[in-house]
């Protein structure tokens, strides 16, 4: 019997072995920040005091389920309210009727390129463990206190749930085809896709924008790209591109509408998409 259990300890261990999270410099900030995942089955340990309280859900592929000077905001910014970024501003969609949308060839490379993202430990896989560690990346390079913390862990909560389509099975873990399934579900559904996003969006938004100006230069947007682990000249790119107006500057506003855009949009001349990065091949 001892023996047994000997060789079942060997067997689980070697099954669950820690995995390396590749290396990612965030400005300044190293790795050594992040320190390495667990197996994918197992708790991540967080020392982050909102990780820590915050109680964490899992989910399966069911469907349903450049620098410039900034003025400030009016007393009521973009940031505050919820009116803007909440409503349907789908115009280039509209045409296309509910349940035949998320049909184009381009919309899923859009979403294999938001899947690729958010797959922090480039395992071919995207779990709650990986929008932890993004969390990570976010309170660091961000600075933010613990009521920030816990509102951009809520925000981001909900984006995993409500956006990427969570549910109660702990084991789960999405492919890009289970990402495309549950998007298609959110935009072909009226209230999924009005609200998809916002939360998260905001509070990325606020995270990056250092000087609380309600508005974030290049050089912030750089910090935004640099959580998601891409390079400094991925974001110039993509902010030359989405800078429609070229004021050097995007109001919270205009960062929400653009990061849901590229989930609700399918036209391939839209800029939104490259908000999330260089789409892949």
């Amino acid at each position: 019997m001892a023996a047994y259990r000997t060789l079942t300890k060997l067997v689980l261990f070697s099954k669950f072995a820690p995995c390396a999270l590749p290396t990612v410099q965030v400005g300044g900030l190293h790795t050594a920040l992040f320190p390495p995942c667990r197996a994918l089955h197992s708790h991540v340990p967080v020392t982050t005091p909102a990780l820590a309280n915050m109680q964490v859900r899992h989910w399966s592929n069911k469907p349903g389920s450049a620098t410039h000077s900034k003025s400030k905001p009016q007393e009521s910014s973009s940031s505050d309210s919820d009116s803007s970024s909440d409503s349907d501003s789908d115009s280039d969609t509209e045409t296309v009727p509910l349940g035949k949308r998320g049909e184009s060839e381009f919309w899923f490379r859009k979403m294999r390129t938001h899947h690729a993202v958010l797959d922090i430990n480039k395992d071919g896989t995207v779990s709650w463990h990986d929008f932890e560690y993004l969390a990570k990346r976010f309170i660091i390079l961000g600075k933010l206190k613990a009521e920030q913390e816990t509102e951009f862990l809520n925000a981001l909560r909900e984006f995993w749930e409500d956006t990427w389509g969570a549910s109660n099975d702990e084991y789960a873990f999405v492919m890009p085809e289970g990402l495309v399934t549950n998007l298609k579900h959110v935009i072909n559904t009226p209230d999924l896709r009005k609200k998809a996003g916002s939360k998260a969006l905001k509070q990325m938004f606020n995270a990056v924008d250092h000087d609380h100006s309600g508005e974030i230069s290049v050089e912030e947007y750089k910090l935004f790209y640099r959580c998601l682990g891409l390079t400094d000249q991925d974001a110039i790119n993509s902010f030359n591109v989405i800078d429609n107006n070229g004021d050097g500057i995007l109001s919270c506003e205009e960062f929400v509408a653009l990061g849901r855009q590229f989930f609700l949009s399918e036209d391939e001349s839209h800029p939104s998409k490259v908000f999330w990065g260089p789409l892949v091949d």
